[in-house]
């Protein structure tokens, strides 16, 4: 496995490869979620880049950048294990200027559900994959569904700025007892986790009643804030592909999302039907 800083000698050295690069990016704290993700790519390219980069520009003020969790020599361990061929390692002044162009998220998409609570998060988010993936040139880049909406702008940015990139979208992976897997998990004490599998029984609760037929957004949402008190909830929210509110679940069509806290860890989940 080679290990590379600088995104200009990345860019060089994968300039000539004539072969399909498959190309995940991360904050790093690599778990089994990461590892489906290159096994996928590994499955579907010829060659397989991961990024370890915290993205500074995507915490706001008073978030939990400072404690995120940092596990580079386990990170690096990981990727060699698990057959990455290159480790894009950068540092912030490899990515970051003083005098940044930017990119906007969507003044609608942007700025519902996580964009609520995060106003100018995604801003962070579409820059940094946009950076990301002019050094990498991947044939397909692969993101969990966990983070729907930042997949789903992430989507819509490469759409909209007719990048030659496939975006891949792989299952959320969980826990046995169906706690999606989260860097984030490593915050909560073993109280904090049984109270965070409220999350995962919501959604449940939510497709139970799916399969009964039923479909009003309204009752299944009270349904499963009922399963996620005493919780602090950002947003229970059942939406489109598109993102798009719905009043009734289309079978085929719709995400039902929520992002509760647990003690001050703030939690994403979702389920796709």
């Amino acid at each position: 496995m080679k290990i590379i800083s600088n995104p200009l000698e990345l860019k060089e050295y994968l300039k000539d490869k004539n072969q399909s690069i498959g190309f995940v990016p991360t904050m790093g704290a690599l778990h089994n979620g990461h590892i489906s993700l290159i096994k996928k790519a590994k499955a579907e390219n010829e060659i397989v880049v991961v990024s370890v980069f915290l993205n500074p520009t995507q915490f706001l003020k008073g978030e939990d950048l400072d404690k995120y969790p940092k596990k580079d020599e386990a990170d690096k361990k990981i990727c060699e294990l698990s057959g990455v061929d290159i480790l894009f390692f950068p540092h912030a002044e490899n990515i970051y200027t003083e005098d940044e162009v930017s990119i906007l998220s969507p003044n609608v998409r942007g700025y519902i559900l996580e964009g609520t609570s995060r106003p100018g998060h995604f801003n962070g988010v579409l820059t940094v994959v946009m950076k990301l993936l002019n050094i990498v040139s991947p044939t397909k880049a692969y993101f969990g569904k966990k983070d729907a909406q930042q997949l789903h702008l992430i989507s819509l940015m490469v759409k909209q700025f007719f990048m030659s990139v496939e975006i891949i979208a792989a299952e959320t992976i969980r826990e046995s007892d169906g706690l999606a897997l989260s860097s984030r998990n490593a915050y909560l004490d073993k109280t904090q986790r049984q109270e965070a599998l409220k999350i995962s029984a919501s959604l449940h609760a939510a497709s139970k009643m799916v399969t009964q037929k039923i479909l009003n957004s309204d009752e299944i949402l009270k349904k499963m804030r009922e399963h996620l008190e005493p919780l602090e909830i950002s947003y229970v929210e059942i939406v489109s592909r598109d993102f798009i509110p719905l009043r009734h679940v289309e079978i085929g069509n719709t995400i039902i999302l929520v992002e509760a806290k647990v003690a001050q860890t703030r939690l994403l989940d979702n389920i796709w039907l």
